[in-house]
């Protein structure tokens, strides 16, 4: 199938551009935690912070609305994107739109942030072409397997002793030691960063550290489910039928669900797993899902009430730009709270950290608005669109 050039403005829907721009907001709340270095303090560390009151009920908020939730919206958009790509244009240019992204995810995470997920996301893309002829029954079983496969992997570590990721997190400290990074220089590495070098020196051992916690955490099972959900969503363009959807039954059966789930997981993770690993997996795969289907589902009836409202189109200017937005968070960041930067990190507490993830956002929300005034896609996503498509595509409007 010969490439008929990328998705025209008409072709559209505010509702998924409205989406992904939330979940951008969603994770960089989830991230600037740890782009401030507040996640590399330790416990005692923590503690002795002026915010440290705020910041325990902050940290059990994030635990019941953002960790997990946001992250599981955009997964699902990508599987909804990918079957926009692969109906529109076939797996050959799928396939190489996802090797591209590979290249840009390893990119980010050797030589910006190793937090990266575009990697983890562009190889859970590529697998899923193993599956798109497959029924919708059969897609939607092996998403709720893949979804649940963690479970009985943290089943077996925690019951059988079964270490998924000994070796990558031997690897990560041998790499971390042989460039001089240790346990109590961990937290201030990036403060004090005060040049390139310095800082690349960490991220050389944060790459290792990635990919053990992507093996450690059973990552690429719990993409890829949610990207077979996603493709079955953008399979039968429930986006663009939202009409016929009972959506207020679903909103109220997934709240239902998800938040009562989201609140003992959150209180597992705070108490450090009290009911066990496998107890804290189990309750993190049920609540996650219910709770993304819940905001979907609440942000589709608000707009499907007020479909003209600015402020929907507002939030979903950086949503039309994710890649640009997505690496400029990590570049907000990095300007922030590493050495090269102003080196505030290790200064803020979690609840500073989240209210400058919100001050970030609202700065994309507005550049991203002045941006598509004059140009037809994001500066990332016009080099992506070229390279896969092997032509230029006009940039200004």
């Amino acid at each position: 199938m010969q490439p008929q050039g990328p998705t025209t403005e008409r072709e559209r829907h505010l509702v998924l551009d409205l989406l992904r721009g939330l979940a951008l907001m969603g994770i960089a709340l989830a991230n600037f935690p740890e782009f401030a270095l507040w996640t590399f303090l330790a416990p005692e560390q923590q503690a002795a912070m002026p915010t440290a009151a705020a910041d325990r009920v902050v940290r059990f908020l994030q635990y019941l609305f953002v960790d997990g939730k946001f992250y599981t919206i955009f997964s699902l958009l990508f599987g909804i994107g990918f079957s926009l790509i692969l109906a529109r244009h076939g797996r050959r240019l799928f396939l190489r739109r996802m090797f591209i992204l590979v290249a840009i995810g390893l990119v980010h995470l050797l030589f910006i942030w190793n937090g990266d997920i575009l990697t983890l996301y562009a190889l859970g893309g590529l697998l899923l072409t193993l599956f798109t002829s497959l029924s919708d029954r059969q897609l939607l079983l092996l998403a709720l397997a893949l979804i649940l496969l963690p479970v009985g992997l943290d089943a077996l570590t925690e019951f059988r002793g079964v270490d998924f990721a000994g070796p990558f997190y031997q690897q990560w400290w041998r790499v971390a030691d042989a460039r001089g990074i240790t346990e109590q220089n961990f937290a201030t590495w990036l403060r004090d960063a005060t040049d390139y070098p310095t800082m690349y020196a960490f991220l050389q051992q944060g790459a290792c550290e990635r990919l053990w916690e992507f093996v450690e955490g059973h990552r690429l099972p719990k993409v890829l489910g949610l990207f077979i959900l996603g493709y079955l969503i953008g399979r039968h363009r429930l986006y663009a039928r939202l009409r016929e959807i009972p959506m207020k039954p679903t909103f109220f059966a997934s709240a239902i669900v998800g938040f009562p789930l989201s609140v003992a997981y959150a209180w597992s993770a705070v108490t450090d797993k009290p009911w066990g690993l496998t107890a804290h997996s189990l309750l993190y795969a049920l609540s996650v899902v219910p709770m993304a289907l819940a905001y979907v589902s609440a942000v589709s009836l608000v707009l499907l009430r007020w479909p003209e409202a600015r402020l929907f189109k507002l939030i979903a200017a950086p949503g039309r730009m994710a890649l640009s937005c997505y690496i400029g968070q990590s570049l907000i960041g990095i300007l922030l709270f590493y050495g090269v930067g102003f080196g505030l990190g290790t200064t803020f507490g979690l609840i500073h950290a989240e209210l400058v993830a919100l001050a970030a956002f609202l700065v994309e929300v507005v550049l991203s608005r002045l941006w598509l005034l004059r140009f037809r896609f994001g500066p990332l996503e016009w080099v992506w669109r070229m390279l896969t498509y092997g032509r230029r595509f006009p940039l200004a409007k």
